[in-house]
């Protein structure tokens, strides 16, 4: 197989004719729509997990899978609170000239939030192969879905970002 080419490296000081605010200005423009990206998705997980405790079978649920039901429900609400607060910072933080903060800490609390949504796809994936299959099944589900998780939200662009010269704060 032919090897492909490498991407083009960039200088981040070329390629973008923006002043400091402006690269700001950009930078909480995507961040905010990230946040709609990953709110969409934590809402819906969110509601999920709220409603499986009324179903009828609930009840006949083994320890293991009411324990990994509660700490998957904890993990997925921490994440929703950390990917909305960006969002009430900007707003709380509106005309101060706060944006760089925003930004700085708005970035910092989605990767976390991320961590914790990632602990909480592996527990829905644990919770689901138990009460289908039982035992084995949501141990294997669980580090397969682990594996999945990290290794394209966390390890790829980690091997990539120590590849890369870091840029100046609001490069991105």
């Amino acid at each position: 197989m032919p090897k492909r080419p490498e991407e083009p490296e960039l200088d981040p000081a070329e390629g973008r004719n923006e002043s400091p605010l402006e690269r700001l200005d950009r930078n909480t423009v995507e961040l905010l729509n990230e946040l709609r990206v990953a709110g969409t998705g934590i809402q819906v997980l969110l509601a999920f997990l709220l409603v499986v405790p009324f179903n009828n079978r609930f009840t006949k649920l083994s320890t293991f899978a009411r324990t990994d039901y509660f700490v998957t429900l904890t993990c997925v609400a921490i994440a929703a609170v950390l990917l909305i607060a960006p969002s009430i910072h900007h707003r709380l933080l509106f005309r101060r000239t706060q944006k760089a903060f925003v930004v700085r800490v708005g970035n910092q609390l989605v990767i976390v939030a991320m961590v914790f949504l990632s602990a909480g796809l592996t527990g829905i994936m644990v919770l689901i192969s138990e009460f289908l299959y039982g035992g084995s099944a949501a141990w294997v589900a669980g580090v397969l879905a682990a594996c999945v998780v990290v290794g394209a939200w966390f390890v790829i662009p980690l091997i990539r970002r120590r590849k890369t010269p870091p840029p100046d704060e609001f490069g991105g």
